[in-house]
């Protein structure tokens, strides 16, 4: 297995489903590791690499969301897709919180799952070559560099260090600048969770870059309560 982006867990408790799925999959070149239970699927998650988890919701020992959590606290990044029988609400939103990419409620036509897995692909192969190629940052009179965490306004002495947190939140807010950054991404993509406490430290790091930019007063960034957060640079 090691093309990551060919390989797929499949977690799926109906054998007779998973199998035709499986099968469906090799048929298009995926590597796909079928497991049938919550527990299983941990165990199979921790031996190989996936480039994508496609996840019954309703699963024996462990249901669907709980190995998704586990999962994430592995790979923050690695995409997730939730296969469920009835599409509840609750479901839907429980599932995005922790990080899910898609929701499919069976039956699915699968061609549609296919083209949603190439999508899904090649999204992620343009947002690495992205961020392994953007580290470093010209805004207002600010220097920001990501590899070596450092923040420097005009050449202004001493050079600040920023925390790992620090430095992924404030490559987050470029990456969105002047638009939305929304709280539950940067939640889920820096805490790996969005409960009250991880959004409480995140405030206190938002208030702590705040500060870094006040030297410059056409930086700016908004609180856009109850969505996250948008920083502005005004010419």
């Amino acid at each position: 297995m090691k093309n990551n982006d060919k390989n797929i867990l499949l977690v799926e408790d109906d054998l007779n489903f998973g199998a035709v799925l499986n099968d469906f999959l090799n048929l298009h070149s995926y590597n796909v590791v079928l497991a049938k239970n919550g527990i299983e699927g941990f165990e199979k998650f921790k031996k190989h690499q996936f480039g994508l988890c496609i996840l019954d919701v309703m699963l024996p020992f462990k249901d669907g969301f709980t190995l998704a959590k586990e999962i994430r606290e592995i790979d923050k990044d690695v995409p997730l897709f939730f296969l469920t029988a009835k599409t509840l609400k609750d479901d839907v939103l429980r599932g995005y919180k922790i990080g899910a990419d898609d929701f499919l409620t069976k039956p699915f036509d699968s061609d549609i799952l296919l083209l949603k897995i190439k999508s899904i692909f090649k999204r992620k192969k343009l947002n690495s070559k992205v961020e392994n190629l953007k580290f470093e940052f010209q805004f207002a009179g600010f220097n920001f560099n990501s590899k070596l965490r450092t923040l420097q306004f005009e050449s202004e002495e001493p050079i600040v260090k920023l925390s790992p947190k620090e430095n992924q939140l404030l490559k987050m807010l470029l990456n969105h600048l002047n638009d939305l950054m929304p709280r539950e991404l940067a939640l889920v993509k820096i805490w790996n969770d969005d409960n009250y406490f991880t959004s409480r430290s995140m405030d206190v790091y938002i208030a702590k870059i705040r500060k870094y930019l006040s030297k410059d007063q056409r930086v700016e960034i908004e609180n856009i309560h109850g969505e996250g957060f948008r920083m502005i640079v005004k010419k």
